[in-house]
């Protein structure tokens, strides 16, 4: 069973998962099961706060830790009265490591996790140094919280689960599952706007489209994510007519082989 517990101050961003499109098929099957957990209900005090002024002064809020120790143990409990086994807690936080493929992709062959969604200026760090697993971001910018990142890893791992894509090749076709961006694609019409469709692709010939695709990605790759190109020719994961066209690219500066 895969199951994320998700603590968070706004459980209703969470909704839309659970109705609409690909995600909604894998909780309909049962395939993932997802659970809120809000801090507020763990908070002392007659207002219930979950957040005060940062010690040492300056703008905003701390998220309190003591709340969102309250919602982690209930989350915890929980997993276990259901027999979900024990899941790493990671916290979405733009100092965190930035999430790739491979992790979602391991994610997914796991039991889940216990998703932290911070708020206002972040969580006490001695929240973080005594119960959070890993720091994870999507990037190099702010949102207002972690329940967009949140969504964004559910749905990424979601898909992955056998039969929630109409599809199972979706899957090993996307970008980022070799390692590299998705080559483009192209359906009817023929034409548009005086633009054909690549005359390989409807050639009929599947080796040849193959190739075809896999240039591509590496050209696409190279021009906008030159790293993954980088890494996998470090790895030696590049086969001889991988290795052509690189030395092409290389060779064109930033244009590649013709599209």
């Amino acid at each position: 069973m895969l199951r994320f517990d998700v603590l968070t101050l706004f459980a209703g961003y969470f909704e839309p998962l659970r109705t609409q499109g690909i995600c909604r098929r894998a909780f309909d099957s049962g395939v993932v099961q997802l659970h809120t957990w809000n801090p507020r209900d763990y908070a002392s005090g007659a207002h219930r706060s979950v957040d005060d002024r940062p010690y040492g002064g300056g703008p905003g809020m701390v998220m309190l830790a003591e709340p969102l120790l309250g919602a982690l143990h209930a989350a915890r409990a929980a997993r276990a009265a259901a027999g979900a086994a024990t899941a790493p807690v990671l916290l979405f936080s733009p100092a965190g490591r930035v999430l790739r493929q491979p992790e979602v992709r391991e994610l997914a062959e796991s039991s889940g996790a216990v998703l932290v969604c911070g708020r206002y200026e972040g969580v006490d760090q001695r929240f973080i140094d005594l119960h959070v697993d890993d720091e994870v971001s999507l990037g190099d910018f702010v949102l207002s919280g972690g329940e967009i990142p949140a969504m964004a890893l559910i749905d990424a791992v979601a898909r992955l689960q056998p039969g929630v894509l109409g599809d199972e090749l979706s899957a090993q076709q996307d970008s980022f599952s070799d390692g590299l961006l998705d080559c483009p694609h192209y359906t009817r019409p023929p034409r548009f706007q005086e633009r054909d469709v690549p005359e390989t692709l409807m050639s009929g010939d599947h080796a040849r489209i193959a190739r075809w695709r896999r240039d591509r990605m590496l050209e696409l790759s190279w021009r906008r994510r030159p790293e993954l190109v980088l890494e996998l020719e470090r790895e030696r994961r590049l086969d001889r007519d991988d290795l052509r066209l690189l030395d092409t690219l290389r060779a064109n500066g930033s244009r590649g082989g013709e599209a």
